[in-house]
């Protein structure tokens, strides 16, 4: 039984985490969010970078984390190399799914992908370059926001999510044609799924959580078919607002939230 810890500064990775648990559900989670910084995508590059080896340095060999899964693109853009220097276990990181929504467009005789990310992702040379590999005779149009990482930790927290203010947000393709797919280029978008699409029917929404859990079974070199014992979830800050998302993470299985003080 594998120790695998998924971390974000948010709730958003609990997506990556129903993919990578549905793959692989005989092992022990870690659930480690830096909600004190929350969100990443409003932090500098130098100041990111040292907080995520900061704290992930200090988890991984007090819980003895066999693989750490950087679920947030905004961390996994920057962090990285950096973070596979320091630690001596596998790291995955998430990026967003150009590549297999540039697959999709030309299977269905389609052409305009759309990336609804943070605008640290959408700016990022490295998201250019995966648009230059895989995308370049697609049309390609990117939405940077922080608003809906905002809005679903709210949801997750119980409050009703905001159909028109989630409109307004979404307008440049509303009002000019959207996309034919839209990449969900940050790990909390895929818990506004529901909300998405009712904003922009007949768009296929793709994310990055199944290929993770391949790659993340695919390092463990194993599979299993048994539940695995019940999560344990850790935040930065342990405010009440943690307290009511731990009943989310209760939800999937996890034990009670606790404050982690690297």
């Amino acid at each position: 039984m594998a120790n695998i810890l998924i971390f974000d500064s948010g709730m958003g990775g609990l997506s990556v985490y129903r993919e990578v648990h549905r793959a692989l559900p005989g092992h022990q989670y870690f659930y480690l969010f830096d909600n004190a910084c929350f969100p990443y995508g409003e932090l500098g590059e130098v100041r990111l970078v040292e907080r995520v080896i900061e704290l992930l340095t200090s988890f991984v060999p007090y819980y003895n984390i066999d693989i750490v899964v950087v679920a947030c693109n905004t961390a996994s853009t920057y962090v990285l190399p950096a973070l596979r220097d320091r630690l001596h276990i596998p790291v995955v990181g998430v990026v967003p799914a150009i590549k297999p929504a540039a697959e999709y467009c030309r299977s269905q005789g389609l052409s305009h992908i759309g990336l609804l990310a943070t605008p640290g992702t959408v700016s990022r040379r490295y998201t250019a370059d995966l648009v230059q590999r895989f995308a370049a005779d697609m049309q390609v149009s990117m939405l940077g926001t922080t608003e809906l990482v905002k809005m679903a930790e709210d949801k997750l927290a119980g409050q009703r999510v905001d159909i028109t203010r989630l409109s307004r947000i979404l307008a440049p393709w509303r009002d000019k044609g959207g996309p034919d797919v839209l990449v969900l280029g940050c790990t909390h978008f895929p818990l506004l799924a529901g909300e998405l699409s009712q904003c922009l029917p007949r768009v296929e929404l793709m994310d990055s959580g199944e290929a993770i859990a391949r790659r993340v079974a695919d390092l463990l070199l194993q599979s299993s078919v048994a539940e695995g014992p019940a999560g344990k979830v850790y935040c930065t800050e342990l405010t009440a607002k943690a307290r009511s998302q731990g009943r989310a993470f209760a939800q999937e299985g996890f034990e009670d939230i606790t404050r982690f003080v690297g």
